[in-house]
């Protein structure tokens, strides 16, 4: 199974992304991109790849100890930006120190259980679109770079809602047939602790 650690937004705070996204998909050559469906939006923790299945408790018994150390916290997400030109994304703000705390326990877990050497980079942000095909060869066009970089700046001034991030969620990553887009199925989730 391809897994990853993530915390999901509150569908209001989706919804209201969505709102401010929908322009975006109307400027020219955005049809080129690969936009992400609101209903996978996410902000991963640390991807796993492929788990054997006989790793599976172990590791959700790791997750659910790190989610009983860290305690809920307030983020937004604002900004947006983009990675090269390839992927268009929103941002973080509020407790992103704590966000990155959360995600660092996880990677420390996820290095332990599944005996993987420990890197520790973390961008917080939640991926909306990408450029170019699959393939790492296959280069955006003149047309989706363009939309890329505006819908980036367009994004800039973004400031979402405040909401708490109360628990961290296993998800399995399975492709779309064909161009399809990629599904995610949660198969775990644990819930952080409440402040005393």
């Amino acid at each position: 199974m391809r897994l990853f650690v993530a915390v999901r937004p509150p569908i209001e705070v989706l919804a209201e992304l969505e709102s401010a996204v929908a322009p975006l998909r109307a400027l020219p050559g955005a049809e080129r991109l690969r936009w992400t469906l609101p209903e996978a939006w996410h902000l991963t923790l640390v991807f796993l790849g492929e788990v054997p299945q006989e790793r599976l408790p172990e590791l959700r018994d790791g997750l659910a100890q790190v989610a009983l150390g860290y305690v809920v916290h307030q983020v937004r997400l604002a900004g947006g930006g983009r990675f090269g030109d390839r992927v268009l994304w929103v941002g973080l703000a509020g407790q992103t120190w704590a966000l990155r705390s959360l995600a660092r326990a996880v990677t420390q877990v996820a290095s332990e259980v599944l005996a993987v050497e420990e890197e520790f980079s973390y961008h917080p942000h939640l991926t909306l679109a990408r450029a170019g095909g699959r393939g790492h060869h296959s280069h955006p066009g003149r047309e989706e770079r363009a939309a890329l970089h505006e819908a980036a700046e367009r994004l800039e001034t973004f400031e979402g809602a405040e909401y708490s991030v109360t628990s961290i969620q296993l998800m399995r990553s399975d492709f779309g047939s064909g161009h399809g887009p990629v599904h995610y199925t949660s198969v775990g989730s644990w819930d952080l602790a409440y402040p005393q």
